[in-house]
């Protein structure tokens, strides 16, 4: 059974990349535009990793992860913070909610990034 990624992405081009580029690793993937629709399908699929971008329109990564943090049925699904803010503070507060790895967009290929999700769900 393959396993379930969710990756939460407001820029189009990106998240419609790495919905190929996951599914062509085997994976189911769900994606999401923003936190709110983002939400909403992590309760209904239980993904077992979120890709979520931290910079977000309407509620940013940090605020929308807290409220997974705090539901019972999403609080311990895999988290891998992905965005191009390279913040020691956005990426300590990250960590203190439990995401798995920080990845700055920039430094990673799409094949980097897949590597480094598969790391985390074996």
């Amino acid at each position: 059974m393959p396993k379930k990624i969710l990756i939460v992405e407001d820029e189009p081009i990106l998240k419609e990349m790495y919905e190929q580029k996951f599914r062509q690793s085997g994976f189911e993937v769900y994606a999401a535009n923003d936190g709110e629709e983002g939400f909403s399908l992590a309760l209904r699929v239980k993904p077992d990793l979120i890709l979520l971008d931290i910079l977000l329109p309407k509620e940013n990564g940090l605020a929308w992860l807290k409220r997974v943090r705090g539901n019972a049925q999403l609080a311990k699904i895999k988290v891998v913070a992905f965005s191009n803010f390279d913040d020691p503070n956005s990426k300590n507060t990250a960590a203190e909610l439990g995401v798995v790895d920080y990845l700055i967009k920039t430094n990673f290929t799409p094949a980097e990034v897949i590597e480094r999700v598969k790391s985390h769900l074996n």
